[in-house]
């Protein structure tokens, strides 16, 4: 008896669920007729965001190109730049993205 219940609940709700799905009017990506709902958000992607990431990457770049990146002056604080442990690559004393221009060793920036 129980098994039959169970069977009838889940197809009244499988059914009130496809029949609601199908009542949507206008352009919906739930509409369940696939009509609409992929136009809106194609022309989304296309006229908004990739406008939007344009502008952000020539933002980044004109801002780069006017600001000079000068070395702050090194001073040797002792809680910074402690190596109380050698790195497990090259020499050890240098971490494994170092940049020579902007990353300073415990003595201070490489000539």
């Amino acid at each position: 008896m129980a098994a039959v219940l169970n069977h009838c609940a889940r197809r009244y709700l499988s059914t009130t669920a496809v029949r609601q799905a199908v009542q949507v009017q206008g352009p919906s990506a739930v509409s369940g007729l696939h009509e609409g709902g992929y136009k809106l958000w194609k022309n989304v992607s296309l006229f908004v965001a990739a406008p939007a990431i344009v502008l952000c990457g020539v933002n980044c770049y004109l801002s780069h190109t006017q600001h000079h990146h000068e070395r702050p002056e090194f001073v040797k604080y002792e809680y910074l730049r402690r190596r109380t442990k050698r790195f497990p690559w090259g020499e050890g004393n240098k971490s494994l993205f170092h940049n020579p221009h902007a990353n300073a060793l415990p003595d201070g920036y490489e000539e």
